[in-house]
């Protein structure tokens, strides 16, 4: 396994591998078993794997945990290494953004609900940023997880409107043993909030199973997840909105394919969470991504 640390070199040690097949798995690291999905799922199709490690500063906002965001690297590179990845892409934030920006990737559509609508920029930062390593390692797929789903489809849709050679394989969330899903800010939460921590999932597998029953109106819904995340935790309630995905769009009855996502804020920590439901007139069909 290389580390590489600048673009030039980056680009020169894969100027030659234009016939294998690349795998992209853009990560911010403090790598745990979500990424290691990512990365398994990343060897089985491609002839070389890439994990980028950068915390990237354009997608944070001023008040957001930039500089306290877990940073564990030389933990990083050993488990990339025995997972097999070919190359770890580390640079700094000075090779990354040399100058100040004269031009960022502004997202239109997809971002006026859940995440994006409380973390206004986040997104252009985070398409800035993977739109930047796509061009830097042209990959053939890149790998994200499923457990922020609004920037899968982001990603998705960015790719489709730029006509960008890349395949985005979306992967399933993985989780903790209790249902929490794995995140690197998991960490930063004290013991009684990583005991509430779980009721995010829970909520949703409750407002699935109520869908699941026959309930079909969204506001009824909505409220039914706030109800119970202030019932059961101390933390602020951000959002609970159920949407269609990915177009990510209110609707007052569901139908077709919905995501049911909420966000909750903790001391020092902002966890999220989501379930993908297929609606089909009275019974409603999940898809395993939360069941991992």
């Amino acid at each position: 396994m290389k580390t590489i640390t600048s673009v030039a070199a980056l680009r020169e040690e894969l100027l030659n591998e234009w016939e294998h097949s690349i795998g992209l798995v853009p990560t911010m690291g403090s790598l745990h078993a979500g990424h290691f999905s990512l990365i398994k799922e990343a060897k089985k199709n491609n002839d070389i794997v890439v994990v980028s490690i950068f915390v990237n500063p354009l997608q944070f906002g001023p008040d957001e945990d930039y500089d306290t965001y877990p940073r564990a690297f030389m933990m990083d590179e050993q488990y990339a290494e025995e997972l097999g990845v070919d190359i770890v892409f580390a640079p700094t934030v000075q090779e990354m953004y040399p100058r100040t920006m004269y031009n960022k990737v502004h997202v239109e559509k997809g971002t006026q609900a859940l995440c994006g609508k409380s973390r206004p920029g986040h997104f252009d930062g985070v398409s800035t940023v993977v739109l930047k390593l796509f061009n830097i390692v042209e990959p053939k797929r890149a790998y994200f997880g499923l457990k922020d789903a609004q920037q899968v489809a982001v990603i998705e849709n960015m790719v489709i409107d730029f006509n960008l050679p890349v395949e985005i394989a979306a992967c399933e969330t993985v989780r903790e043993k209790d249902g929490l899903a794995v995140s690197s800010r998991n960490s930063n939460l004290t013991r009684q909030e990583r005991g509430q921590a779980v009721y995010l999932h829970d909520c949703l597998q409750e407002v699935k199973k109520s869908v699941e029953a026959g309930e079909r109106d969204t506001a009824i819904l909505e409220e039914e997840m706030r109800a119970f995340l202030h019932s059961n935790t101390d933390g602020v309630v951000d959002y609970c909105e159920i949407l269609t995905f990915p177009e990510l769009k209110h609707q007052s009855l569901l139908s077709g394919k919905i995501i049911i996502a909420a966000a909750l804020q903790f001391s020092k920590v902002r966890l999220i969470d989501n379930v993908i439901v297929h609606v089909k007139g009275e019974k409603s069909y999940v898809s395993n991504n939360d069941e991992i």
